[in-house]
């Protein structure tokens, strides 16, 4: 007893300190931090190295020693990215925005160590890169980590994903509010509650880190401008203008020649990655040798244009020289960032453009422009306006640069966007193969689909005051491995096999009460609750099922496989579901009968010289389990026409239920009809499903599918996947027979549901007989006849007729039943499987359809 209450209460703790929100943001200070001091790590890593470098070219001669630090740095850089992480190369930031596209690509722990170290290699050589790239990949890793490590569902650990690079931007820049709004409007594209708070969060911790502990090389609050504030007149509005157009323009020249650069090291450099990073670093440090000294620090570099200690030639040779150099190195794979490179870029071309506007109307300084140049290059580079506005606003806290950093941004963006919408980061995917496309429908599966709408709705349930040997006998009766225990129609438990199994080494008595021993106040989920936060529960807890419930009432269960099943669906471009959801049916007629069967079976009538056999068929089974039998007509109307408003005829309709109710009288079972107007045939029947509790639907089959790509048909496949009940389908043929039944059998759930329903089918045939053969491999030994002879004992209790069993050996199933068939002489073959086994059925040949196709008796399928 003191186990089962330190159970219950190790259950609730849990659950209260692991809910989805709070959970989120206990991750997001935790990415928060360690981004952060990651960043400060590699901001004091890479400082200290540029300053040894420039310090040592002070003393010794610059010409040797700035190209002998880039060859040795670069080389220790590709070797370590070669050797343990290939995936740390480049920028990072294409990568991490790829894996929160969905794309499979490794993202670890391993990979941030090694960026950081390469990184730190690169950018301390003197290769003119940003380490913001690297801070991204490093936090979106670490992040990424951290949901290893503590299981959670895949939308889940995209938004932590999501956080970990916001808080590495947010950290390189010391812009929070950047580094958020990076996430929105290039990476994630989500604004969902969570993922906003959770990258708030998260960008917020890093930047305190960043601003507590970093070297605020980014941060130009501390620059001395010479003057108080920037200026802004309405007259320098061309300017401005000016400014935008040539920030896009050479925005879209940037991310060309990065690609062609990429390009010429892939097909002509025909070098190891080592190599290919010692060489540029060897030619960037003799180019920086022959330049001024102001150029051997790249963060002095874009300062100087800054703060106005430059001119125009300075600013023309840094434009050239940087762009040249920035080109060279990200080609040859140096693991660096691109966002850094482009205020640098920016600035030089926004201090052109102010010494022009300084020349003419002398009205703002060119360091103004210089500012706002570096918005303009971002955004035409990233496809990012909005960032880019609040990135250069946070580094400088100067109002008077909203206005002019609007316009630049804007109009790059525009310029840009006109030539080629792509961003940077989509054409460094692009030229790896990989192509994000945004389709309606398929991004976000799971957190768009709820619990309600793929549950099972009959659940086997047990009774709490149920004997632990009566819970044994329904484990063994039953393929289910889990039962949800009911207590006055209210959730108390849930018992597993492997809570029985573990029971084996205890000494307890079989009439023990299995309220026992079930683990009490179960986890589960509500109907509203997405797939993506079931999944996160199942992995938490290390659960195959999840019992839905409203209050503590049960209306429900999901399992692994149901939701294996929405994933297959996506993957095989089947929207049927949400197709059914966007027109809903509209009932036009129906009568109702006194509800006292114990369950409801489901008749869609669609042909008349089918109808009445389907009907003696569902009468048959209602009479065997007390069952209820609905009748449902459908009748469709084009899809642009709302069901609700449109006229049609019922007469015919009317006809065919009449029929159904005098036969329902005859055998005195309750009789339901109803008539739907929609514009799909499966989705009425869906609805029909969940608004009448439907336990089982028999419907006809034509035995052929000419859709490519399905199954059985576009209807039947869908109403298999998704009704939340078992399916019958009858492929009918001329002679209307069924006397001689073949069933063929391969063990498992399916067969065992298709001979509990033979005894009620054979029902139609005053004497049957009945043939049960287990089809098995060649093989010399003596095939097992367990199964054969437990059924065969099972049905004679229950048939009046004769039941034999055959076991046949055979390679193919489909041919070795058709034969039996043949030789048999049988009026009907029966066929179980189970709504997993579609997939291998399209993979391994349609034996259902083959079976039908080639045999002219009436085939039976009974899926569970």
């Amino acid at each position: 007893m003191l186990l089962a209450k330190g159970k219950i209460l190790w259950l609730r703790l849990s659950r209260q300190l692991l809910r989805l929100r709070r959970l989120a943001f206990v991750e997001a200070c935790i990415i928060g931090l360690v981004s952060g001091l990651a960043a400060v790590l590699l901001g004091q890593a890479v400082d200290w190295a540029g300053a040894w470098r420039v310090h040592l070219s002070y003393i010794w001669p610059a010409y040797l020693v700035l190209p002998g630090i880039g060859l040795v740095g670069g080389i220790l850089a590709g070797w370590l990215v070669e050797r343990f992480a290939p995936e740390a190369s480049g920028s990072g930031m294409s990568e991490v925005k790829a894996v929160l596209a969905r794309v499979p690509m490794p993202l670890n722990l391993r990979i941030a160590l090694v960026k950081l170290v390469s990184a730190t290699l690169v950018l301390g050589s003197g290769m003119p890169l940003g380490r913001e790239g690297p801070t991204v990949q490093i936090g979106a890793a670490l992040a990424n980590q951290l949901s290893n490590w503590v299981p959670t569902s895949p939308e889940h650990r995209r938004q932590l994903i999501a956080a970990g690079a916001g808080a590495g931007l947010a950290a390189a820049f010391n812009a929070p509010i950047a580094g958020v709004l990076f996430v929105v409007e290039e990476l994630l594209q989500d604004v969902s509650g969570i993922t906003l708070g959770t990258a708030i969060l998260a960008s917020f911790i890093a930047s305190v880190i960043s601003r507590l502990y970093g070297s605020h090389s980014l941060d130009l609050n501390h620059l001395d401008l010479g003057f108080s504030h920037t200026t802004f007149f309405a007259q320098e509005i061309p300017f401005y203008l000016i400014l935008g157009v040539l920030g896009g323009l050479i925005g879209i020249l940037f991310n060309k020649s990065i690609l062609a650069s990429l390009a010429i090291n892939r097909r002509f450099l025909n070098l190891s990655l080592p190599w290919r990073i010692g060489i540029v670093g060897l030619v960037t440090g003799v180019a920086i040798a022959l330049l001024p000294v102001t150029f051997r620090n790249n963060a002095g570099l874009r300062e100087i244009l800054l703060v106005g200690s430059g001119n125009w030639l300075f600013a023309a040779i840094a434009l050239l020289v940087q762009f040249t150099l920035i080109i060279l190195t990200y080609g040859s794979g140096a693991p660096g960032g691109l966002l850094v490179p482009t205020l640098v870029l920016g600035a030089a071309l926004g201090y052109l453009v102010g010494a022009v506007e300084q020349s003419l109307l002398g009205m703002s300084a060119a360091t103004t422009y210089a500012h706002v140049g570096m918005a303009a290059l971002f955004s035409a580079v990233s496809k990012v306006p909005i960032t880019a506005v609040v990135i250069v606003f946070e580094m400088t806290t100067d109002f008077n640069l909203v206005l002019p950093l609007m316009i630049v941004s804007v109009i790059a963006y525009l310029v840009a966007e006109k030539i080629d919408p792509r961003s940077l980061y989509d054409l460094l995917l692009e030229w790896k193969g990989i192509h994000i496309t945004k389709e309606p429908g398929t991004e976000g599966i799971l957190a768009q689909i709820t619990a309600a709408d793929v549950m099972q709705r009959r659940v086997e349930t047990l009774s709490s005051q149920m004997s632990i040997d009566e819970a044994v006998q329904a484990f063994s009766d039953s393929h289910h491995r889990n039962f949800p225990i009911l207590e006055k129609g209210k959730v108390v438990g849930i018992i597993t096999q492997k809570d029985l199994v573990n029971l084996a080494s205890q000494q307890l008595s079989g009439n023990t009460t299995i309220s026992e021993i079930m683990t009490p106040e179960p986890v589960t989920a509500s109907p509203t609750a997405t797939l993506a936060y079931v999944l996160h529960i199942l992995n938490r807890y290390h659960l195959s099922c999840l019992p839905v419930t409203e209050g503590r009432k049960l209306v429900g269960i999901i399992t692994r496989s149901d939701i294996i099943r929405v994933e297959a669906e996506r993957l095989s471009g089947n929207t049927q579901q949400i197709e059914s959801k966007s027109a809903p049916s509209y009932v036009i007629y129906q009568t109702r009968a006194p509800a006292t069967g114990k369950g409801r079976l489901l008749v869609p009538l669609s042909h008349p010289q089918t109808a009445e056999t389907l009907l003696e068929m569902a009468g048959a089974i209602a009479r065997a389990n007390n069952y209820e039998i609905e009748c449902l007509q459908v009748i469709i109307v084009p899809s642009n026409r709302i069901p609700s408003e449109t006229p049609v005829q019922i007469t015919k309709s009317l006809e065919l239920l009449q029929k159904a109710i005098l036969l329902g009288e005859k055998w005195r079972i309750p009789v339901h009809t109803q008539i739907r107007v929609t514009h799909n045939v499966a989705g009425a029947i869906l609805e029909t499903v969940k608004d009448r509790h439907i336990d089982l639907v028999l419907m006809g089959w034509k035995g052929t599918t000419s859709t490519p790509g399905r199954v059985f048909s576009r209807v039947v496949d869908t109403i298999i996947r998704q009704a939340g009940c078992d399916v019958v389908l009858a492929k009918l043929d001329d002679k209307r027979a069924f006397d001689r039944w073949l069933l063929p059998m391969a063990g498992g759930p399916n067969s065992s549901q298709a001979i509990r329903l033979l005894p009620a089918l054979a029902s139609l045939s005053k004497s049957p007989q009945i043939n049960l053969c287990q089809i098995f491999q060649p093989t010399k030994s003596l095939p097992d006849r367990t199964l054969l002879d437990k059924s065969v004992h099972f049905l004679q209790r229950r048939v009046k007729g004769k039941v034999v069993a055959t076991p046949v050996q055979a390679n193919s199933v489909s041919e070795a039943v058709l034969e039996c068939a043949q030789q048999d002489n049988s009026d009907v073959i029966v066929l179980g499987a189970s709504r997993e086994s579609l997939l291998q059925q399209v993979i391994q040949g349609n034996i259902a359809e083959n079976i039908s196709r080639k045999s002219n008796c009436t085939v039976i399928m009974v899926k569970t």
